[in-house]
């Protein structure tokens, strides 16, 4: 079998059109290289230069130069891309993240991710928790971005930061210029629509509020529009509120355990692609000021 450096000294000196140079140009020395092609030709069987001066190639060897030109460069792309995959310069990631994240925090990291990493493709799919912890736990995204999973799931949770919920109303409801917190107490007789988000909060009090809700909405457009519309009070993470217009008052919560955890979501019988650990690595990083 011809070896890949037997052919890439040959090339050289073709290119070079004499061993001298091409021995500086692979940092070897001539007589390393003389030997080289020595060997290539008594296992070819036939000379692939003319003369000993290596000036001239015969037609054989002006026929495998063109191959063996062909091959190395399609060799070293390939090693390249190899390399490339295993540091994660280059490869596919799809993640999937709870929209709040998808849309205040994930835009800046995933810009800053693929101008460090251009060889990098990524697919991001922006649903509730549940559906994130189905998606990942059925292989169809690698990574997630979501509440902590049922345990005895088959997934690992990273945390990340905790994010506390708001009440979000009409600017004109009667709450929108309380300057306190909002208490439970507060939000006894009003209309709450419920929400998949909420759902994580445990005080009982809050529980009693939702135990017959007579809306609920999963998506959080719908849930903005319809407290626009008047239908109802909702609690959204404060992520989700971050770009609320004008028409909307987000408004703190008494009740300090009224929050969710976010974290990152992985397969526990999988182990992170190159990729997908190099921005696990980034998202954490990216995190630390809101923990």
């Amino acid at each position: 079998m011809i070896r890949t450096e037997a052919l890439r000294v040959f090339v050289n000196v073709a290119d070079c059109g004499n061993i001298r140079d091409a021995a500086e140009r692979l940092f070897r020395t001539p007589s390393a290289i003389s030997m080289t092609l020595k060997q290539l030709e008594e296992q070819l069987g036939a000379r692939l230069f003319e003369t000993d001066r290596k000036s001239t190639l015969t037609a054989l060897g002006a026929e495998m130069h063109t191959i063996a030109t062909e091959l190395l460069r399609d060799h070293d792309r390939a090693l390249d891309r190899i390399e490339a995959a295993a540091t994660g310069r280059q490869g596919r990631l799809q993640l999937a993240s709870v929209p709040s994240v998808a849309a205040e925090l994930l835009p800046g990291l995933l810009a800053d991710f693929l101008t460090e990493r251009p060889g990098v493709t990524i697919e991001l799919v922006d649903t509730d928790s549940s559906s994130v912890h189905a998606l990942v736990a059925g292989g169809t995204v690698e990574l997630g971005i979501a509440g902590p999973p049922d345990s005895g799931s088959g997934l690992t949770f990273t945390p990340l930061f905790r994010d506390p919920f708001r009440l979000v109303c009409r600017a004109d409801h009667a709450l929108a210029d309380r300057t306190e917190p909002v208490t439970w107490d507060d939000l006894g007789g009003q209309r709450i629509i419920s929400n998949e988000a909420a759902s994580t909060i445990g005080a009982a009090e809050y529980r009693a509020l939702v135990k017959s809700p007579a809306l609920s909405a999963r998506n959080v457009i719908s849930l903005l529009a319809l407290v626009r519309a008047g239908a109802g009070l909702t609690l959204l993470p404060r992520l989700a509120t971050v770009s609320l217009g004008p028409d909307l008052r987000a408004l703190p919560i008494a009740d300090p355990t009224a929050q969710r955890e976010v974290g990152v979501i992985l397969r526990q019988s999988r182990t992170p692609t190159p990729v997908c650990g190099a921005f696990l690595d980034r998202i954490v990083r990216g995190t630390r000021d809101i923990r």
